[in-house]
């Protein structure tokens, strides 16, 4: 396993990070969910992460946590992980209400909520899994300002509630997910002005199907010290290939929760399919093909692993360990101009 700096702090955190978002739903149980934990930190990970919000819906809320907790326990082994968890933003009628969620009442109810699922008594990187304002996240490539914008908690109150956390030991780094250029600036602007919390790290999509975090938000990761985390390194399977000539298999995330129209369009599923010719040529899958790419970029510091089985995991894993010359990440790039950003 290969280590990096998480942002500004000395925590070496691993550059496979293990994420845990199929476990407790429809997808994996307790079980496998242990299975794939252990197998892990056989591999050299010691990097979890996952959100209150996991495995997804209102029936099993909080159940990504619980079974971490109950890993924890069993195997009496918290402090050899850097856990990473996250607050949900509003949106989500069954959490807190659905309404703005950070503010202090909501952040401390879903601090203390995590504490105890994840049976312990700190969190290493706690994150605000998207932001309250309207923006273009989650598949908007443009920009829209609303005049009449609806209320949002302000980035500095953020801040100081969760300086608050910070000081009782509940929390020790933060970070934020699913945002922009100007919302990292702009936290990074008032924590430098107001001597609050520094944001280390930004849990992004970042693909071959989504290259978007290259035009701003790489340069600001790179000089500001704050890591690029990467979500959906894989685009849901698109860059598995399990989808090509429109199969659909069993327990798949297409199955279960069906197209989910950020991925599943015309102009990704050609540009996917482009990727794959090239995996073939070079004799590797699609998915190490995909996770390499990523996982050499410089503004990366750990790629986001998800696996429903235990080969997906350790095909995953393996990527580490795969290093793709300048030929193939030519071609990689040829294809990407020509198709550029076909899922952002």
């Amino acid at each position: 396993m290969k280590f990096k700096i998480l942002g500004n702090t000395n925590l070496k955190v691993s550059s496979i990070c293990l994420g845990t978002m199929t476990w407790g739903g429809k997808q994996n149980n307790q079980s496998e969910a242990f299975e794939q934990m252990d197998y892990a930190i056989t591999q050299g990970i010691n990097f979890f992460d996952t959100a209150e919000l996991y495995p997804g819906f209102k029936e099993n809320y909080g159940a990504t946590e619980t079974i971490i907790g109950n890993w924890f326990k069993k195997r009496n082994n918290r402090k050899k992980i850097i856990l990473a968890t996250k607050i949900s933003g509003p949106g989500r009628s069954w959490i807190r209400g659905g309404a703005l969620q950070y503010t202090k009442k909501n952040i401390n109810k879903a601090i203390e909520g995590s504490l105890k699922r994840l049976q312990t008594d700190y969190i290493d990187l706690y994150q605000l899994h998207w932001p309250e304002r309207k923006t273009n996240n989650f598949g908007k490539l443009g920009y829209e300002h609303h005049k009449k914008e609806e209320e949002w908690n302000s980035i500095k109150s953020i801040l100081v509630v969760l300086k608050e956390f910070i000081n009782q030991g509940k929390i020790r780094y933060v970070g934020i997910s699913n945002e922009t250029a100007w919302g990292l600036l702009k936290f990074l602007e008032l924590s430098k002005l107001y001597n609050l919390p520094r944001i280390v790290s930004v849990q992004n999509s970042y693909n071959l199907l989504n290259r978007t975090y290259e035009i701003a938000l790489a340069e600001i990761s790179i000089r500001e010290k704050s890591s690029l985390l990467v979500n959906s390194p894989l685009a849901f399977g698109i860059l598995t290939g399990k989808y090509r000539n429109n199969q659909r298999p069993r327990g798949s995330r297409t199955e279960l929760f069906g197209e989910y129209h950020r991925y599943f369009k015309k102009l990704s599923l050609l540009a996917a399919e482009e990727y794959f010719k090239i995996a073939e040529k070079y004799n590797i899958s699609l998915a190490q093909l995909s996770l390499a790419f990523v996982n050499q970029q410089p503004f990366v510091t750990s790629t986001l692993i998800g696996a429903t089985t235990m080969n997906q995991l350790k095909e995953n894993i393996e990527s580490i360990n795969i290093e793709l010359n300048s030929e193939i990440v030519e071609e990689i790039n040829l294809i990407h101009k020509n198709n550029p950003n076909p899922a952002p």
